[in-house]
């Protein structure tokens, strides 16, 4: 059997881990995972690179590569949602927090939108609240700094996650970016997260597409009910359907 090289949103690189590794011992078949923003790896794919396995955190990038004839039909393997991370200090965590977004006082960071699906849910985060509350969203957008995720964006460093970096090194207070972190978020005596309520809360449908058909076995493995045990074990809700 050969090897798959696998390109994978860096959302999912702690669950893969072990996902990964339990695959390989399961089905003897070695895997290469690469981690980076989705948007960044669909392109190199659309310029000629080719994993067997594109595991992204949104549906859009694996679905233009089906559309293009690149890949097969897309399936969704996980769900996660946006939530916030602040700076664990009273005016950051004791105020609602749509008051909390919307002060201008704090630096707001997200992920680089169309680079990285983490920002393109953030931006639609600021069109619900600009729908509640006229203004708001707009300026919400002006201010969102993207430092991350971005083509010519500052590495975080290994082992680091973003939101920690960021808000650590005081280049932010407030980061929009995933739920599945909070949990490792969690050890970080100086942070807090904060969920989305409704109706702001806005949730994140994972899919993946075969670029190869050597990678079925571990697609498979991916849905199945081992599979979606690890993913949920790192924070990442079930697919539905």
């Amino acid at each position: 059997m050969s090897d798959i090289l696998l390109f994978a949103a860096g959302s999912l690189r702690l669950a893969f881990a072990p996902l990964l590794s339990a695959f390989q011992r399961h089905a003897g078949q070695k895997v290469t995972a690469e981690f980076g923003p989705a948007g960044l790896l669909r392109q190199r794919i659309e310029n000629g690179e080719r994993p067997q396995l594109f595991a992204s955190a949104n549906v859009a990038h694996p679905q233009r590569l089906a559309d293009l004839g690149m890949a097969g039909a897309v399936q969704v393997f996980a769900r996660n949602r946006l939530c916030v991370t602040v700076r664990n200090v009273p005016a950051l965590t004791e105020r609602p927090l749509p008051e909390v977004l919307c002060d201008p006082r704090w630096r707001l960071a997200t992920s680089t939108p169309g680079a990285d699906p983490s920002g393109d849910y953030a931006q639609r985060l600021f069109e619900r609240c600009e729908q509640y509350w006229p203004g708001q969203g707009e300026a919400l957008r002006r201010r969102a700094l993207p430092l991350v995720g971005g083509i010519d964006s500052a590495p975080v460093p290994a082992g680091r996650l973003a939101a920690e970096y960021l808000i650590t090194r005081g280049q932010a207070d407030i980061f929009l970016g995933y739920a599945s972190y909070a949990p490792a978020l969690a050890a970080y005596p100086a942070l807090a997260v904060r969920p989305l309520a409704p109706p702001l809360d806005i949730e994140a449908d994972y899919g993946l597409c075969l670029l190869d058909d050597g990678a079925q076995r571990l697609a498979a493995f991916i849905l199945s009910e081992q599979g979606q045990d690890i993913l949920s074990r790192y924070g990442f809700m079930r697919r539905t359907g």
